[in-house]
């Protein structure tokens, strides 16, 4: 017998069904769309990727929004679908340091989405090297970690190789406990990185007291072993669960919270003003008193906000020699900070410009 109550749900699910269709209909004109633009952009010369457009899109969405849907998953859904629509124009190719389920790969999907195609790189430095030569249009390296620091083959990487920063990402790392069953009692040994293994360290030691921990090449590494024998659990990111169909113990299992890796895109370009952008620098300083600070005055003259200053030795050259990454708020297109790198230029021994890109948007899980 159907009750009032069966029927008000079967019209709900009707109507939820009537609107699912709706939003695929739409979605496939959307892409058509996307696809109409790509021709036209193809035509007139004009480049794929248009940072601005896609960061005006949105900040309308948002707007549109009205607080209702969760703010967070709405940007989501609609960076997927941008990113989709944008790919359908040009596929790209994204080298990630690897094997499968990084936490590189997974900022790599964050920041492209599902649809790019992904190419596990064994070094940073042969990142690089692949988009330098043009083997693949961009890759994603990690920079800075907000608990270990710099990343610094990355940054000794940027002393060698002429390529260009596109963008970034900020990814917070939690640290999953995955294995075969997802049960806790059938683990026997616990592997990962040694960075995970030791920021985890006081968990283990109180949830898995005695049990031996195994230090391997990468969190992929580890996963593998989970999924080839079910007494073995890797500490690795979500993106392995799906990877190498391993089930979840234990989520964060992280001793601190606040852990956020910082990746940077690296193309041969750079995109054009976002209105919401960072610009990265080179900057070898003379060897005269006063040195550091007339490149730092410079900058605050034109009211320039530094976010980050780093020092690195220059391999190879004359001992004590370094070399400067500056990143500040703001585009080479603007005026202030155009003539900064003008004045820079002048007054540095060594002067490049690591590229202008939109600044990541959140830190997402």
């Amino acid at each position: 017998m159907t009750t009032k109550k069966d029927t008000s749900i079967a019209e709900v699910r009707g109507r939820i069904d009537r609107i699912d269709s709706e939003i695929v209909a739409l979605l496939r004109e959307r892409l058509r769309s996307a696809k109409e633009i790509g021709r036209l952009k193809a035509k007139d010369d004009k480049p794929k990727w248009d940072p601005h457009r896609e960061r005006q899109v949105l900040e309308r969405i948002k707007k549109d929004n009205e607080g209702e849907f969760p703010e967070e998953s709405l940007v989501s859904l609609f960076h997927e679908i941008i990113t989709t629509c944008r790919l359908s124009q040009k596929q790209v190719e994204v080298a990630y340091l690897g094997p499968e389920a990084t936490f590189s790969h997974l900022a790599g999907v964050k920041y492209f989405g599902q649809t790019a195609t992904f190419r596990p790189i064994e070094t940073i430095e042969d990142i690089f090297i692949e988009v330098e030569r043009g083997r693949v249009e961009y890759g994603i390296v990690p920079v800075e970690n907000s608990i270990e620091g710099a990343v610094t083959p990355t940054l000794d990487a940027f002393m060698k190789y002429p390529v260009k920063i596109c963008g970034e990402e900020l990814l917070k790392i939690s640290h999953h406990l995955l294995n075969q069953t997802g049960r806790l009692e059938d683990i026997k040994q616990v592997a990962s990185h040694p960075q995970p293994l030791a920021q985890c360290r006081e968990w283990l030691k109180k949830n898995l007291p005695g049990v031996p921990l195994h230090a391997v090449f990468s969190t992929a590494v580890a996963s593998q072993m989970a999924a080839k024998d079910p007494s073995v659990a890797a500490i690795a990111s979500s993106l392995a669960v799906k990877t190498y169909r391993l089930e979840t113990v234990v989520r964060g299992i992280e001793d601190y919270g606040g852990n956020t890796t910082r990746f940077l895109l690296i193309g041969q370009h750079s995109p054009s003003a976002s209105g919401r952008d960072k610009t990265s620098l080179l900057v070898g300083l003379l060897d005269r008193p006063g040195a550091l600070n007339e490149t730092l005055s410079i900058l605050a003259e034109r009211r320039i906000n530094l976010t980050r200053v780093e020092s690195r030795p220059v391999k190879g050259g004359m001992a004590w020699t370094y070399l400067f990454f500056i990143d500040m708020l703001g585009h080479i297109e603007d005026e202030n900070i155009r003539e900064a790198c003008d004045r820079l230029k002048e007054s540095s021994s060594f002067f490049a410009w690591l590229g202008s890109y939109p600044q990541s948007q959140e830190v997402g899980s």
